[in-house]
């Protein structure tokens, strides 16, 4: 009977709401940058030209399983395990990697290896902020779906102290030039919730993560009456203990996680992204496992992290249309739809005949990718979650990721039998 369910869902193309971005989307959500990248599209204006599987209007961008609620679906097949395993080589050791292969929805198969192996998760752990935002407005308006748009269009937050200090460089369309500027985010940059939470997930800021968990833990403190004035943010901060502080700011990001039923034993984010948030507001480690990282995306392609309205944002914000890098780089990917966030954690320490290079540490060098493949895009043949971790030292785990997804898109092809 779930297979068949899988069947009919996968045909139908059954989805929630349509509501929001991908390139289309700049007017209800007030994302600039993506009428920046839709008129770089256009040879209207210079920018990057984005792949064809990044071109999906916001109505193609779909919640594929909602109604399927199979507890069996990450129940390891062995035969798709040893295939996932040989791919790896001889650092399989140093790697976690689960699949949920979707292609054939009478017969879904998933792999796994080392699944339950906790890494530093690094900016996947942006994943559980959003979350903690999504939750956090369910909560304030649990039947009013457009009172929480409203709110993420219309409250305008301005970078303060939480940003300091990021390299990440963030898009700022500037209509009056008709140009798109990358540069690093600085205190007084003003955008609506939408483009911070933009900022978060594709351009992995880490200055745009902490205004949005400094705005988690204000909306869940004044509710309905957020958004408040910068004069009422700083008072809130500054005359509540550190000690109250931290409990809001771990209560925020794990509460989230155990009511949508996942692990924070497995899957936690334990605060701030940037260093002086961290010293105002501590908090406590992160972890993540690709098991709990594939439930993550498990729940929200069924519409059940928080709700299904909820769901869609995410997978929305998740939809690459700006640069594919790491993992959603491979050229085999160019005509999927990829809903992607990755992250890296490297440190390099003096050894003879060694060079340190970007994602290439010796101490250690993780990197981690969180990825879901539909193509091509808009009318997928193949259909398939992967979660990914690493800690391969003095490799170039960037590249290393990228030819991971090239050959686990090869064995999937060849499986189903689809023509490259």
């Amino acid at each position: 009977m779930i297979r068949l369910i899988l069947f009919v869902l996968a045909l139908s193309g059954l989805s929630g709401a349509v509501s929001a971005y991908p390139l289309d989307g700049a007017d209800q959500t007030g994302i600039s940058r993506l009428e920046g990248y839709r008129l770089a599209q256009q040879g209207k204006v210079p920018g990057n030209r984005l792949p064809p599987g990044a071109l999906l209007s916001q109505a193609q961008v779909q919640l594929r399983l909602q109604g399927v609620y199979d507890d069996h679906l990450l129940t390891p097949d062995p035969m798709l395990t040893n295939r996932v395993l040989a791919l790896l080589g001889a650092d399989a050791d140093h790697y976690s990697i689960s699949v949920l292969d979707l292609s054939d929805p009478a017969q879904p198969r998933y792999a796994e290896h080392n699944g339950v192996y906790t890494r530093n998760p690094g900016s996947v752990g942006k994943l559980v902020i959003a979350l903690a935002l999504f939750q956090a407005l369910a909560d304030i308006y649990p039947d009013d779906t457009a009172a929480r748009e409203r709110l993420l269009h219309n409250s305008m937050i301005v970078a303060n102290e939480f940003i300091r200090f990021d390299h990440h460089k963030a898009p700022f369309w500037q209509p009056e030039h008709m140009r798109l500027l990358k540069r690093k985010i600085v205190e007084g940059d003003t955008a609506n919730y939408w483009t911070w939470l933009d900022w978060m997930l594709s351009a992995s800021s880490n200055a745009a993560a902490s205004m949005v968990l400094e705005h988690v833990l204000l909306l869940r403190h004044f509710g309905r009456n957020y958004p408040v004035t910068v004069e009422q943010q700083r008072a809130w901060f500054n005359q509540t203990p550190k000690r109250e502080l931290s409990a809001a700011l771990r209560s925020a990001l794990q509460d989230p996680l155990v009511r949508n039923g996942l692990n924070p034993n497995q899957l936690r984010q334990g605060g701030f992204f940037s260093r002086e948030g961290k010293r105002r507001v501590p908090g406590t480690n992160s972890v993540c496992s690709t098991r709990e990282l594939m439930r993550y995306l498990l729940l929200m392609e069924q519409g059940r992290l928080v709700d299904a309205w909820s769901s869609l944002q995410i997978k929305r914000l998740l939809y690459m249309t700006q640069r594919r890098i790491r993992y959603a780089s491979s050229p085999a990917l160019k005509d999927a739809a990829v809903y992607f966030k990755s992250g890296s954690f490297y440190k390099c320490k003096p050894e003879e005949g060694f060079v340190c290079g970007k994602y290439k540490g010796n101490s250690f060098n993780l990197m981690n990718s969180v990825a879901i493949i539909e193509s091509p895009a808009g009318a997928p043949r193949l259909d398939y979650m992967v979660t990914v971790t690493s800690n391969v030292l003095k490799k170039n785990s960037a590249l290393d990721h990228q030819r991971l997804a090239t050959r686990l898109h090869a064995l999937l092809r060849s499986l189903h039998g689809v023509q490259p």
